[in-house]
């Protein structure tokens, strides 16, 4: 019962930690480009449709194409994996005694006695199935991919980056002018973005505070250099 339950743990260990990258990707992408978009169009003394209609034209492009891009990695991952597989199995079934003596060297470097390195080398060489999951995760360090992973993955980053773009166009609805939106856009933007950058770096190890005034700064640059290019122009 217990190694069940570690197992499943595990499992869900994984899933989660997919589903933190796919966020991750999408919502810092997603607070970051429409924000220096409205940011230009209102330096440009745009009307506020247009910026509004602008900011929902790049959501929706940039959500299919992060989304689509997430999408293509995961099939990337996939078909690495099946080539993988056909590879080792081509070797157990070929080459069968240099795979012989790549097991053992493996249960050497865990510390298995000559006489244990043989048995567990002959026990698990008996299915080739198993021998070939084996050297797939323990010789060549993969393990098998989700095959709803590239989906879900898709659906993950394109909900994420619509989820924050939605938040510096936002203020766009409700006022008449676009400074007014842009002043608000600002405030609210960069304090979602310390928040996303705080939590993102507690989770990943790194110090919190910097991370977070890090990802702030980066949002910050995009949409200043975006507001100075169009004033620039304009």
């Amino acid at each position: 019962m217990s190694v069940d339950t570690h197992l499943h743990h595990e499992e869900q260990h994984l899933k989660s930690s997919d589903l933190l990258t796919d966020v991750v990707i999408g919502m810092s992408d997603g607070l970051t480009v429409p924000f220096a978009l409205a940011a230009g169009l209102s330096s440009a003394s745009a009307a506020t449709y247009i910026i509004v209609v602008a900011g929902i034209a790049e959501i929706a492009a940039g959500s299919i194409a992060m989304g689509l891009g997430g999408y293509l990695a995961g099939k990337t991952e996939q078909d690495h994996y099946k080539s993988e597989v056909k590879r080792e199995m081509y070797e157990v079934e070929n080459l069968r005694e240099r795979e012989i003596a790549e097991t053992k060297e493996f249960f050497a470097s865990i510390g298995l006695s000559e006489e244990l390195q043989n048995k567990a080398t002959e026990e698990i060489s008996k299915d080739e199935k198993n021998w070939v999951d084996f050297m797939m995760k323990y010789e060549l360090g993969l393990d098998k991919p989700d095959p709803k992973r590239a989906t879900k993955s898709a659906l993950n980053i394109g909900i994420s980056y619509i989820i924050g773009g939605l938040v510096p166009l936002s203020p766009y609805f409700i006022v008449d002018t676009p400074i007014q939106g842009l002043k608000i856009s600002v405030i609210v933007t960069l304090l979602c973005l310390f928040v996303f950058g705080f939590f993102k770096s507690k989770i990943t190890g790194v110090n919190a505070w910097w991370g977070a005034i890090r990802v702030m700064l980066i949002g910050a640059a995009a949409a200043a250099a975006a507001f100075g290019v169009a004033k620039l122009f304009d």
